[in-house]
């Protein structure tokens, strides 16, 4: 089945847009938030769960798969749709941040990536050829080329050595790339230098085919600063596609970003700060740990309508978190992936109907807008 995507409205006062992107398991709307199944798991929630929270896409990571269970086990499984049980669209990032975030040791050369596992130390090694092989097998419906991430505060000398190696990386990830059912989206890098990036995004055009993603933002440096980077890049984008912001999905981000182009985001932060008691509302962000909610028999937000706030107080929540009773960790992480696909649905409505300015600068105003 091909790939398309077609711009459905762009909204008269932002330029902002409201796209469909067609994959071989199913129709996605843009701008959309992507949960992340790390482990081909949406951490503590069934695939039931994360479908009535209104996710239409969730991301999965090479990296980790590769490492447990292995690709060729999920391959005998009939790929990662059939062996998490999840039949809507599916992305897969290559590893290339997981080595620079959370390897041990890590040698970068021409070829590709020596690096230690962060499970058990064993030597392993990721070349673009053998990540594409890896996602090939775990048969996502959309992948990404292997780059090479710099942490904020890298040199100008450094980010160009790698911004030009990732741009090398991604033509012999094109040229291995072997699945018609899976598109290859390219990344751009180049740190926090305005003509790095331009560069890498044109050098990105060519293998760009159905989508293009920014990586390397979010990995320390403030927001103006990316916020700056996203400015520089989206009057040079291709139109015909979306841009997918990776690693990015505080509310406040998300926001922003569509402000600056951006149609897809991704990130573990709403389920990763559930575990720990911490929720985004339509009231603002809480942390029912606090002591004023052990009497508070209201709902956690009472414009949900998730499961959790539909049958749950903050007082019972917080008993549970405080308790580590595992059902608080579940009930958080379902209530804050179901409110930020409100809020992307929120941004279609708005961008719908030439308003996402005037959103966007009550959102701002507003106590949703945190990080």
């Amino acid at each position: 089945m091909d790939f398309s995507y077609r711009t459905i409205h762009t909204c008269a006062q932002t330029g902002a847009r409201i796209g469909e992107l067609t994959t071989p398991h199913g129709k996605i709307m843009t701008p959309v938030f992507m949960p992340v199944g790390t482990r081909a798991t949406v951490k503590s929630l069934s695939p039931e769960e994360v479908e009535a929270s209104g996710a239409q896409i969730i991301l999965s990571n090479t990296y980790h798969l590769h490492l447990r269970p292995g690709e060729e086990l999920v391959k005998k499984a009939g790929g990662l749709h059939k062996f998490m049980g999840w039949n809507k669209p599916i992305l897969t990032d290559s590893g290339g941040f997981q080595v620079f975030s959370l390897a041990r040791l890590r040698k970068i050369s021409e070829d590709g990536v020596d690096f230690n596992s962060h499970i058990d130390g064993s030597l392993q090694h990721f070349s673009p050829e053998s990540a594409i092989d890896i996602e090939n097998a775990l048969g996502a419906d959309i992948i990404m080329a292997f780059d090479v991430c710099s942490e904020a505060g890298t040199s100008r000398e450094e980010s160009e050595r790698v911004m030009e190696l990732t741009a090398r990386w991604l033509r012999r990830c094109a040229e291995h790339h072997k699945r018609s059912d899976q598109m290859l989206f390219p990344i751009v890098q180049g740190n926090m230098f305005d003509d790095l990036r331009l560069r890498s995004l044109e050098l990105s055009k060519e293998y760009a085919k159905c989508g293009i993603a920014i990586g390397g933002l979010s990995v320390g440096e403030d927001k103006a600063t990316m916020y700056h980077i996203l400015d520089v890049l989206h009057p040079n984008y291709p139109e015909n596609m979306p841009r997918y912001l990776m690693g990015v999905g505080s509310p406040d981000c998300l926001v922003e970003g569509v402000l600056r182009g951006i149609d897809m985001f991704d990130c573990v932060l709403p389920t990763r700060t559930a575990r720990n008691g911490t929720a985004y509302t339509s009231h603002g962000k809480i942390n029912i740990r606090n002591l004023k909610y052990r009497e508070d028999f209201t709902p956690l937000d009472d414009r949900c309508d998730c499961y959790c706030c539909k049958n749950f107080s903050k007082a019972y929540l917080r008993h549970l978190v405080q308790s580590d009773e595992i059902l608080g960790g579940r009930m958080l992480s379902l209530h804050n992936i179901t409110y930020l696909a409100k809020l992307m649905s929120r941004i279609r409505e708005a961008i719908a109907e030439d308003r996402f300015g005037d959103f966007a600068r009550e959102f701002i105003s507003s106590p949703e807008y945190v990080s």
